[in-house]
C-alpha cells in the first residue's frame, strides 16, 4: 500500500507525433500483454484529444495536475472521453515517463523506477490476458518475470483463488478463449491481486461485461478493495461504479482537475458549471442566459430575486448560469391533469412537457419542459399522464445555484 501524490504533473502529445508511428511505438516499447494494451488504449486517447483541440499544434493530455490518494483509499475518476483520464493512469504506472512535475510513492519520486518494479495491480476494460496460457499462466508470469520460487508462487495463487471466491479455482485450468467475459475479467483481477499490490489502477474495468455481472464484478472488487486496504484509482465513465467503489470522486476535463471530494460533496456543492452538469442522476439543470438587472437575475421572462449573499457578489450586466436539480422542482399544475398541489415559495415558469421517462422501479418519471428559450427536467411521481400538457413549476428559493457564465465558477 502507499500514499500516492501528483505534484504539477504536466504531459503533452505534439500533433506530429500522434497517428500510426505513435501508435505502434508506443504499443511495441511496453513489456508484456497489459502494457501493450494499456498503450494502445492511450494513444487512442490521445487521437480524441487531438481531435478535440483541432488548432493547436500541441495537446494538453494533462496541466498542471495536483492531487494526493491517502494510503489505502480509492480514487475515482469520471469524465468525458478524451479529458486524460488514460493518460493519467499511464503515467502513474510507469508506462509514460515523458512528463512535467513530481510523481511520489510514499513520498519517493518514480520517475526512474520501472513499471514492473512498482508493484502494480493493472485491470483493464479488454482484460488483457495472456491468449496462450490459461489462468493458472497469467497468474504466474508475474512470479516468472521476478524469478520468485516457484512454491512460493503457487500457495500465493492458491490463496489468490480462494480470495476471488466459489468457482473460481475452476478457471485456473482453462485459456482465456474458453472463457466468458465475466469469467475473463475475474482471472484479470485475480492476476492483478496475486503480485500482492501496493497500488491497483483499474481502467472501466466492467464495461465490456453485461448488467447483472457487471453488479457481481463490482461487488467483488469493493470487497477486496475494503479487505486489503489496497490505493486504488478507478476510472470510469458509470457514476453508480464511482460512487459505489470511491472514497473520493475526481472530475477531469480537457486535461484539467476540475473538482476532488466525496460524491455527496460535489453533487451538493459544484465548484463550477461543468461539475453541476456532470454529475448527478440526472445532472443538475443549467439554465444559460441569466443577466443581472436591479439585484435579481433575469432570464427569459422570469425574474428571480437574488439571496443576499449572492447579490453582494454579483454585479449589473454580468453574465450567469442559473442551476437547479430536477428533484428539487415542484409541480405546482398541470392542464391535462388534477394536479394542484401546494408548493414553497419561489419563481413560478410555465412551460410545455414535451417527453417524459417513467421510472417504474422508483414509482417516479423525468419530465422534460420546455418553457421559452429554456429547457430543462423535472422528477416527479408517476400519478399524472401529462406529456403534451401545459404545466407550471416552482424553483425554490433555496435550492438554487449561481454560476458566473464568463468562468463557470458557483458564485457562493
Amino acid at each position: 500500500m502507499a500514499t500516492i501524490e501528483l505534484q504539477d504533473v504536466s504531459r503533452h502529445f505534439d500533433r506530429s507525433s500522434l497517428g500510426s508511428g505513435f501508435s505502434r511505438r508506443g504499443a511495441q516499447s511496453s513489456s508484456g500483454q497489459a502494457d501493450r494494451a494499456f498503450a494502445e488504449r492511450v494513444v487512442n486517447q490521445a487521437e480524441i484529444e487531438s481531435a478535440a483541440h483541432a488548432n493547436s499544434s500541441q495537446i494538453m493530455a494533462l496541466d498542471h495536475i495536483n492531487l494526493t490518494i491517502p494510503d489505502g483509499q480509492t480514487l475515482a475518476i469520471v469524465g468525458p472521453s478524451g479529458c486524460g483520464k488514460s493518460t493519467l493512469l499511464r503515467v502513474v504506472a510507469g508506462l509514460d515517463t515523458a512528463y512535467s512535475g513530481r510523481i511520489l510513492y510514499d513520498g519517493a519520486d518514480v520517475i526512474d523506477l520501472p513499471t514492473k518494479d512498482r508493484y502494480i495491480g493493472m485491470v483493464f476494460q479488454s482484460y488483457a490476458l495472456y491468449p496462450h496460457f490459461k489462468g493458472q499462466g497469467n497468474l504466474g508470469f508475474f512470479f516468472k518475470l521476478h524469478k520468485i520460487d516457484d512454491k512460493a508462487a503457487e500457495e500465493r495463487i492458491r490463496v489468490t483463488a480462494e480470495m476471488m471466491g466459489i468457482g473460481f479455482e475452476a478457471l485456473l485450468d482453462r485459456k482465456p478463449g474458453t472463457l466468458s467475459g465475466g469469467q475473463q475479467q475475474r482471472v484479470a483481477i485475480a492476476r492483478a491481486i496475486v503480485r500482492n499490490p501496493q497500488l491497483f489502477l483499474f481502467d472501466e474495468p466492467l464495461s465490456n461485461l453485461d448488467a447483472k455481472l457487471r453488479v457481481q464484478t463490482r461487488i467483488e472488487i469493493k470487497r477486496l478493495l475494503h479487505r486489503f486496504g489496497i490505493t486504488a484509482i478507478y476510472v470510469t465513465h458509470d457514476q453508480i461504479e464511482a460512487i459505489a467503489l470511491s472514497d473520493a470522486v475526481a472530475v477531469m476535463r480537457a486535461g484539467k482537475l476540475e473538482q476532488v471530494g466525496e460524491y455527496v460533496a460535489l453533487r451538493d456543492a459544484p465548484a463550477t458549471s461543468f461539475v453541476a452538469g456532470f454529475l448527478g442522476m440526472p445532472p443538475m439543470n443549467l439554465l444559460p442566459g441569466g443577466v443581472i438587472a436591479d439585484g435579481a437575475l433575469q432570464l427569459g421572462e422570469s425574474r428571480l430575486p437574488l439571496p443576499d449573499t449572492i447579490r453582494a457578489q454579483v454585479h449589473a450586466g454580468q453574465g450567469v448560469t442559473l442551476g437547479i436539480r430536477p428533484e428539487t422542482i415542484q409541480l405546482a399544475w398541470a392542464s391535462n391533469a388534477s394536479v394542484h398541489r401546494p408548493v414553497a415559495g419561489g419563481a413560478r415558469l410555465r412551460g410545455t412537457v414535451h417527453m417524459i421517462e417513467p421510472d417504474f422501479a422508483r414509482q417516479e418519471q423525468t419530465v422534460y419542459i420546455h418553457s421559452g428559450a429554456l429547457d430543462f427536467a423535472v422528477i416527479t411521481d408517476l400519478d399524472a399522464a401529462i406529456i403534451g400538457a401545459t404545466v407550471e413549476v416552482v424553483f425554490p428559493d433555496d435550492q438554487l445555484y449561481f454560476f458566473d457564465a464568463a468562468t463557470e465558477l458557483r458564485i457562493s
